[in-house]
């Protein structure tokens, strides 16, 4: 069964290019794209991706608490932060959402793929550890 991946990015163009990318993988399944942060929200509770491909620099970002970010963000087993902006705010912002690596968006294509694998594979370990 393939991995639900939601994308998350205010860039037609970014979310055309990631989209290129993970439909060419049969072990993934785009189930849905954000170009907000308030769709971002709003579509992890409809379509309950497992994996979410996550721009950190969204419009309506600052709209959200933490809090309420976190909530949602939970259900999704793997997070994928990118940007452009691989500094240090990036990277605690990243953290600060729980997810398994930020990606520096020039190198999406090398690297998106094998980082759901991985945090996937991760989150399935955690889940049968707990079990």
């Amino acid at each position: 069964m393939p991995i639900r991946v939601l994308l998350a990015d205010d860039s037609p163009v970014m979310l055309s290019a990631i989209r290129k990318t993970l439909d060419q993988e049969p072990r993934m399944e785009v189930v849905g794209e954000a170009s907000t942060f308030a769709q971002t929200m709003r579509m992890i509770a409809e379509y309950k991706p497992e994996a979410l491909i996550l721009d950190l620099h969204m419009p309506e970002k600052g709209d959200f608490t933490p809090a309420f970010v976190n909530s949602q963000l939970v259900s999704v087993d793997c997070v994928v932060a990118i940007s452009f902006s691989n500094d240090d705010e990036a990277k605690n912002l990243a953290e600060s959402y729980g997810a398994a690596v930020l990606l520096d968006k020039m190198k999406l294509y090398s690297e998106l793929i094998p980082a759901i694998m991985e945090c996937r594979q991760d989150a399935a370990t955690r889940f049968t550890a707990s079990a």
